[in-house]
């Protein structure tokens, strides 16, 4: 299987060379490549990573001054994988930074970050946080560089790779796997890890109603349950704009498909246009995360049906309305306060999606 290069090891490698002790915290969804970066830092380091799916690493971080400075003394950064998973993570944490000033690299589960956000808050100032989600699309063609005579046939087949199996690692680099191997593995992945996710989150009682929910919103993009990516609704005091909603689109379309069952080539969908138009919310929110742009997303709707599907809003409150289409059209002029409106397509949607997030 092929490592690729990840654009967050860019940040890692710059906060590794920084005078900065805070710990540095790893957030994404389990197989999104957590664990080989930190193997990878290990092996580059020399250092020994910490797995607190292990109740015996958890033992060796209990959190008294006496035992962490038994590991502050044989470590220069301290690797951990799988921090959620010991309930006295924060308070150990801060004794690293409050009493060693030590370098912490942490990765953990971000819909159990979700669950556990007020522990962290107490770790106020004490750290920062980067995102490992599934694979960009610009990741992708950092790591693949087509010649420039074949660009356009394989940025076109790329995309229809992506909208179809998705892009966990594990999923994209195996290019040896058929295409029922690669369902398989989708298969194991949604039953192994994803659903343990929304378990945990919601308190489910069980596999079956975290599945049932899960699908249910994969049939309707756009539900208001808050999971995944969640577009909230832009608020304004136009009467005639919806203010509460929410619509939810997948990170990973692979997952999508797996949950309703459907691996057909996109021209024999119905829902070409809602996969295509999750695709693309998903890509302008892995780049957002991955270039710690400063913008704020939303979709806008008015009670007589009348929609934009993306709003990004930077923090000079400049706004560009963003339309999604499988063909071309003109935008319409919908949203009500001054911006730049944008038509992303099949054709233009990597150019459209580097203007709009470039320099903010």
């Amino acid at each position: 299987m092929t490592i690729l290069k990840r654009t967050i090891e860019d940040n890692i490698n710059k906060y590794l060379k920084s005078r900065e002790a805070k710990t540095l915290f790893i957030w994404g969804p389990r197989r999104s490549g957590k664990t080989t970066l930190i193997d990878k830092l290990a092996r580059e380091l020399r250092v020994t990573k910490y797995n607190f799916d292990l109740e015996s690493d958890r033992e060796k971080f209990a959190p008294r001054r006496d035992v962490l400075e038994r590991i502050v003394s044989e470590h220069k950064v301290v690797l951990i994988d799988e921090v959620q998973n010991y309930p006295e993570a924060t308070v150990m944490l801060k004794l690293l930074h409050d009493e060693f000033g030590v370098k912490v690299i942490a990765t953990g589960s971000s819909e159990l970050r979700q669950k556990s956000s007020k522990e962290f808050d107490t770790m106020a100032g004490r750290f920062n946080e980067i995102y490992c989600l599934p694979l960009s699309i610009f990741e992708i063609l950092d790591n693949e560089k087509p010649k420039s005579s074949d660009k356009e046939e394989f940025n076109k087949q790329l995309a229809k790779k992506l909208q179809i199996f998705g892009a966990y690692p594990e999923v994209y680099t195996r290019d040896n796997l058929s295409e029922k191997d690669r369902i398989d593995l989708l298969q194991r992945m949604l039953d192994a890890y994803v659903l343990k996710d929304v378990i945990s989150i919601y308190d489910l009682k069980n596999t079956r109603l975290a599945k049932d929910i899960l699908t249910k919103i994969a049939l309707q993009l756009g539900s208001e349950v808050y999971i995944l990516i969640s577009l909230p609704s832009f608020k304004t005091n136009i009467r005639k704009a919806v203010s509460k909603n929410r619509k939810l689109y997948f990170y990973d379309l692979g997952i999508r498909n797996i949950l309703i069952q459907d691996f057909r080539d996109l021209e024999l969908r119905q829902d070409k246009g809602g996969v295509f138009e999750n695709f693309i919310i998903s890509e302008l929110e892995k780049t957002r995360r991955l270039t710690n742009a400063k913008v704020n997303m939303y979709f806008y709707r008015e009670y007589g049906g009348k929609e934009v599907d993306g709003i990004v809003e930077d923090y000079k409150k400049n706004y560009t309305a963003i339309e999604i289409k499988t063909k071309g059209g003109a935008a319409k002029k919908i949203f009500p306060l001054p911006n730049i409106s944008e038509v992303i397509t099949t054709q233009n949607y990597l150019e459209k999606i580097a203007d709009i997030l470039k320099g903010k």
